[in-house]
């Protein structure tokens, strides 16, 4: 059975229940914003309707859409975008110390897409030297905790609130990636 998943922009591409074709992982290009745009609409809009109902809360598109932007046009950040036979699927912001905004297309989920961008986005940090990385996640998010604490990402005790309405918790994880923890540098 073959699913079909459509980014904003006109990318539209297809994945059998096998999972999609070959992944690769790659920088994103500045001309890619709006497919960033549309990967992360579609899975917080899949995901995340149980905490920001569309129909009360519509998605910030272009808050959403300014940041990817800004994240394209600074050097210290490295967006990855994950792609399936030429076309973006997923993506993810890293920044020494820090990884924010993964997002996969609803339909890839539990394809090993994310994984990918995961392992590249750690990878990365690690090029940089990092020792430990931080996230922040939606407290009531339970697919991406899970998916965080399944990798080694721990809890760390820091809490804060979105900026969108209705503005729910989130909760902060850390990630040790070496070194640094025997030196006793991880953040507390």
């Amino acid at each position: 059975m073959a699913r079909r998943g459509q980014v904003a922009g006109g990318y539209a591409w297809w994945m059998t229940d096998n999972g999609p074709g070959v992944v690769r992982v790659r920088a994103a290009r500045p001309d890619e914003v709006e497919a960033l745009l549309g990967i992360q609409q579609a899975a917080s809009v899949a995901g995340f309707r149980h905490i920001f109902p569309p129909a009360r809360y519509p998605f910030p598109a272009a808050a959403v859409r300014a940041r990817w932007r800004a994240a394209l046009g600074t050097a210290e950040v490295c967006v990855l975008v994950a792609e399936c036979d030429g076309l973006p699927v997923g993506v993810v912001e890293v920044a020494p110390e820090r990884l924010d905004g993964l997002f996969v297309l609803p339909c890839a989920w539990g394809s090993w897409v994310a994984d990918r961008l995961h392992d590249a986005a750690v990878q990365r940090l690690r090029g940089w030297g990092c020792g430990w990385c931080r996230l922040s996640v939606l407290e009531q998010n339970q697919r991406a905790r899970r998916f965080y604490e399944r990798r080694g990402w721990r809890l760390d005790g820091r809490r804060t609130r979105t900026p969108f309405p209705p503005h729910p918790p989130m909760v902060g994880y850390t990630l040790t990636l070496g070194a640094a923890s025997a030196a006793g540098l991880v953040p507390t």
